[in-house]
């Protein structure tokens, strides 16, 4: 809006959602209210009121109209900012019990912590942590948030029984919106009992697991009936695993423990081992130090090269011996394979990558334990670079999206938006349309392949400073123009860098340069559509792998850019004739014309122009030496016989 419109007076202002005295704000400008709620992050109810008020006070249709456009974008903006505080929160919660974990002393006082914080984030009634008991076979309570039954806090599940038992026995989360009303869980008398006692209603629980076993449970449980979405579960998942780690690295402490007081007995034998647990203290302090600050999968490989006396590299999947990390990620051990150790870094299911420790065969049990402790780290690290890259790609493709569909979004708040992003919308940008050369027989191959495409596409949108969505089953990208570069330098560059980092060939086609985006909000969607009709002209050429833009086809460009650009046309075709013309005073455009009205024979063209044969063939050797050897092919002679024509149609707008 306009400082016009912020300091205007004398018309009735609206105070609706405003502190109580405060004027409201002109007519005009319908979207001051909603930032003041916006700013008192007021709650979403409170935003009916302007429009409320505006209609009571009989405002004019436009202006409820408007004040109903400003609504909607506010609620909108409202709720992306409400979303990033839960993800900030999110990931604060996690990297605070990280960090807990790693200053473990009390295992006890951690798994509280773990799930108070989930009960927080998940906004449950109630929150508990339960531990398998191999002893007598079922689990039991361990840490409980919220509850208010005695009962239910000393319950004991059998394996298979309940929700829990359930989840305890298949290794997988389980969630219900109603347990006394989902027959898929086996209940039971004295279960069922403490679950009324306590009045939960739904429950979700995700297992605790230290490799391929099963510890405990980590549970969210509220009153009432409620659907718990996929985040949340990924969420809770996350504290399970931090609260394994926590369980896992105290029975480490404890053993450790252990070691020490059987190493008082014997000088040599504490002399021998004092060396291995000072090795374990480094790596802990720093390992806990490197995901404070940040540090990546490297960082930890070289940590803990220093610490265990060794070479270890972080290694893409299929870069390390397969049934060696298979072995490791099923048993969740290091595992020998010849003289190297493997630890598989995998998180969820999903398998990372590997740790491969070079010149160490021999790996003592503390040694290993660090070793395997590493990949843990290099799991988190890795997990929480993807989290970051998501959300930025999510963040990218969005404001594209916008820009593509929404074309009465206000510029100045696109403008912030991509600044945010390190993209400048007011440089001249070149709009791709990117999609895979050829469609793959197995559709998982392909919906993968399509992965991978939006996955490179939107890392080189940020390394250039441009934006990338996902689109008609490929990928549309928005990239600023380097100085020097033409659209289909860009686009040829971008399909071979999409086709390297895909592993499969990526037809690119791009739009004309386009300028003044914000200026003119249709610019984007009208240069897209022109970089699909390349890429569309580009497959149906068998030209697979290639990126082009619309001067690249000649005559068939006319036809393909969104504007006619005629003159370049013309100029590309038989510029350098008219230019010598006009230099020389020749007739070599005539010369052309007559050529090819008589058919393309010199002996007729030379009556038509009432010259001798050889003038006419000296002349049409000019030409050959001005456009190339190749001039009289069919293809480039009906491009120069349509340049012809365009030029005698333009010649009156020259004179």
């Amino acid at each position: 809006m306009s400082r016009h419109h912020l300091h205007s007076t004398g018309r009735p202002a609206i105070t609706a959602g405003l502190p109580a005295g405060a004027a409201g704000p002109p007519d005009g400008d319908a979207g001051t209210p909603f930032l003041d709620l916006l700013a008192r992050d007021a709650p979403a109810e409170a935003y009916e009121q302007p429009v409320l008020l505006a209609r009571a006070e009989g405002r004019p249709a436009d202006r409820i109209a408007a004040l109903e456009r400003a609504k909607l974008l506010a609620l909108r903006v409202r709720a992306e900012l409400e979303g990033r505080r839960r993800r900030e929160a999110e990931l604060s919660a996690l990297f605070e019990t990280a960090h807990d974990l790693a200053g473990l002393r009390d295992v006890d006082a951690v798994l509280q912590a773990i799930v108070q914080r989930a009960r927080s984030l998940l906004g449950t009634d109630v929150a508990y942590l339960s531990l398998n008991d191999p002893a007598r076979g079922d689990t039991y309570m361990r840490v409980t948030e919220g509850s208010v039954a005695a009962r239910f806090q000393q319950l004991r599940l059998g394996m298979g029984e309940g929700l829990g038992g359930l989840v305890a026995q298949t290794a997988r989360p389980y969630v219900t919106d109603d347990y006394f009303k989902d027959d898929r869980l086996r209940h039971t008398l004295t279960i069922d009992t403490g679950v009324r006692d306590e009045g939960l209603v739904a429950i979700l629980g995700v297992p605790l697991m230290l490799g391929p076993h099963v510890i405990g449970v980590l549970f969210a449980a509220d009153r009432r009936a409620r659907v718990f979405e996929r985040e949340q579960i990924a969420l809770l998942g996350s504290f399970a695993a931090l609260a394994a780690a926590a369980i896992d690295t105290a029975n480490l402490l404890t053993e450790t423990r252990s070691a020490l007081a059987d190493l008082e007995r014997a000088n040599e034998i504490i002399r021998d081992r004092s060396a291995v647990i000072e090795r374990a203290s480094d790596v802990h302090d720093r390992l806990a130090e490197l995901v404070l600050r940040g540090g990546g999968v490297h960082d930890v490989a070289a940590a803990v090269s220093q610490v265990l006396a060794g070479t270890v590299e972080f290694t893409e999947t299929g870069d390390a011996p397969a049934g060696a990390v298979e072995a490791s990620r099923v048993e969740g051990h290091a595992v020998p394979h010849g003289a190297d150790w493997i630890a598989a870094v995998a998180a969820g299911g999903e398998l990372l990558g590997a740790l491969v420790l070079r010149g160490h065969p021999g790996l003592d049990p503390v040694d290993q334990r660090t070793f395997e402790r590493a990949a843990m780290v290099t799991s988190l690290l890795l997990l929480a670079r993807r989290s970051a890259a998501d959300a930025e790609q999510r963040v990218r493709g969005e404001l594209l999206d916008d820009l593509l569909d929404a074309r009465d979004r206000d510029p100045r708040l696109l403008r912030d938006r991509a600044s945010r992003l390190h993209a400048d919308l007011d440089a001249v940008h070149v709009v791709l349309a990117a999609c895979l050369g050829e469609p793959a027989a197995d559709a998982e191959h392909e919906a993968a392949a399509r992965r991978r495409l939006g996955a490179a596409a939107s890392h080189l949108a940020a390394t250039r400073h441009g934006l990338a969505a996902a689109r008609d089953g490929g990928t549309v990208l928005l990239l600023p123009l380097g100085p020097g570069d033409t659209a289909t330098d860009v686009a040829r560059r971008t399909a071979r860098h999409l086709g390297t980092a895909v592993h499969e060939p990526v037809t690119v086609g791009a739009s004309a340069p386009v300028a003044d985006l914000l200026a003119r909000p249709e610019a984007v969607a009208a240069a897209y559509a022109e970089g699909r009709r390349c890429l569309d002209a580009l497959r149906l050429l068998g030209r697979c792998g290639d990126g082009a833009a619309a001067e690249d086809f000649g005559f068939l460009g006319l036809l393909l850019a969104g504007e006619r650009d005629v003159t370049g046309f013309v100029e590309r075709t038989i510029g350098p004739v008219a230019a010598y013309d006009e230099r020389r005073g020749t007739q070599l455009l005539r010369t052309l014309d007559a050529y090819f009205a008589c058919g393309m024979s010199p002996a007729r063209t030379k009556d038509d122009l009432h010259v001798h044969v050889n003038t006419v063939a000296q002349r049409l050797d000019r030409v050959a030496r001005l456009l190339g050897d190749d001039w009289q092919e069919p293809a480039r002679a009906l491009e120069i016989q349509l340049a012809l024509r365009l030029y005698r149609l333009a010649a009156p707008a020259r004179h």
